[in-house]
């Protein structure tokens, strides 16, 4: 399908789902012009861990959210005090989308504006775990030191809570835990919530941090992350030959997700269309995928039924292109068999090469990038892309940025557990207004 056409939503679709805002904290910036511009521009955010000393780990890298705190966007960082990374990012992301979007002064009815997120275990500080744990002196001692305002602060829903709170929204409320596609489904889930008509607005994507002793302890047992700590900004190698584990990240992706009549009511500005959505389980092992990729294969035709899209409409997808060899193999053959012939004429990138893996927060970073990507005709390229796999044989956008015209964008997520989903997204040549969002 040429991009110049228009998406046309079939009747039985039910109410459409538009995005009208979005809030990033990333790695390569807490603002869209800057995220954007860090990714069309190939730049990397993999240094030397500084948050910990690594010194004695053997991963010492990873790609942190540096010097940026809830003071950037005005809030008081006396306000939130107690409130673990994962919290002031999605906080900081979704005080930004909310922003972005104008709609605070249109929620004429609190009720139907809800909150779901995907956020993971936030990691209890260090200092504070390990003294609890000590019991030395008395079997009793946790209770006696275990700060009590961490069970409260550090449970995986309070990000949503928090920002339920500070925007008067009293409608629908979750949190997805699913490993590495949770953002993702927590995206998917609030567009079916407004389609059907259990709310108007939802503030939806997802946060994480595990640049921790705990996280880098627990992957690096898996095998799971590279150990290039001399080279920290060519680490992460999704889907080439030389790629040896993905390299963690952190941050947060903040969408507003508006019913299509409500967001012309308002004359908002629109990003893009959330068509498609698809989950589904591999049924196979823990943290293996399937070597067939049948889940991964599941959730793609899934989201593209849901789009009433054939496979040769995809203009781009952003893969979920960890950097393991495992993953990118068996995705790779997944986009095969489950868009056939064009897989070959479709570029294909993982920005996790410029960001490493925020797990459960990836998918919201990635459809913010999607959104930008779909808006300024530029497809963010694969960096560190220099071996060709032959078991990698698509078009993964190498290493440069690339003019392309997209209408429909297909986002892929695979995650520890089997999990599996897939968005679409697609172009309104047209915001209601008359003009267009456009990335800087």
């Amino acid at each position: 399908m040429s991009a110049t056409n228009s998406y046309r939503p079939r009747a039985n679709q039910g109410r459409r789902v538009v995005v009208t805002g979005i809030g990033v904290v990333t790695p390569l910036g807490s603002t869209i012009d800057t995220f954007w511009n860090g990714l069309t521009n190939g730049r990397s955010g993999i240094s030397t861990i500084s948050s910990f000393d690594a010194d004695n780990y053997p991963v010492r890298i990873a790609a942190e959210v540096k010097n940026w705190t809830l003071q950037d966007i005005g809030e008081s960082p006396r306000q939130w005090p107690r409130c673990p990374r994962q919290t002031k990012f999605s906080l900081g992301a979704g005080i930004s989308a909310v922003n972005d979007s104008g709609i605070a002064q249109s929620i004429d009815n609190p009720h139907r504006f809800g909150v779901y997120l995907g956020c993971g275990e936030p990691f209890v500080p260090f200092d504070s775990f390990t003294q609890s744990m000590s019991t030395d002196d008395a079997p009793t001692k946790p209770l006696r030191v275990f700060d009590p305002d961490i069970t409260q602060q550090y449970s995986p829903n309070m990000p949503a809570l928090q920002l339920a709170a500070r925007f008067g929204a009293r409608g629908p409320n979750l949190n997805c835990i699913a490993a590495c596609v949770s953002a993702t489904q927590a995206i998917g889930q609030s567009m079916r919530m407004i389609r059907r008509g259990d709310a108007d607005v939802m503030l939806c994507g997802g946060a994480h941090s595990c640049i921790h002793e705990f996280g880098v302890t627990g992957f690096s047992r898996l095998s799971a992350l590279s150990q290039k700590n001399d080279s920290p900004t060519e680490a992460s190698r999704p889907f080439d030959r030389d790629r040896d584990g993905f390299v963690i990240g952190e941050g947060a992706a903040v969408l507003v997700a508006e019913e299509y009549e409500h967001a012309r009511n308002r004359g908002a500005m629109i990003y893009g269309e959330i068509t498609g959505y698809g989950a589904a389980q591999d049924a196979y092992r823990v943290t293996d995928t399937h070597p067939e990729g049948r889940g991964t294969i599941s959730a793609m035709k899934r989201a593209l039924a849901d789009s009433r899209l054939d496979p040769s409409d995809l203009d781009y997808i952003n893969a979920h292109g960890t950097g393991t060899q495992l993953n990118d193999k068996v995705e790779t053959e997944s986009i095969k068999r489950a868009i056939g012939p064009h897989a070959f004429n479709t570029p294909i990138s993982s920005i996790k090469s410029m960001l490493g893996h925020s797990t459960t927060a990836c998918g919201a970073i990635e459809l913010a990038a999607c959104l930008l990507a779909m808006q300024s005709h530029v497809i963010p390229p694969t960096i560190n892309l220099q071996n060709a796999d032959p078991n990698c044989d698509l078009d993964y956008v190498a290493n440069t940025a690339r003019d392309h015209q997209c209408q429909h964008i297909l986002s892929n997520n695979i995650g520890f557990g089997g999990q599996n989903a897939a968005l679409v997204i697609s172009n309104i040549s047209q915001s209601v207004t008359g003009t267009v969002r456009r990335a800087a």
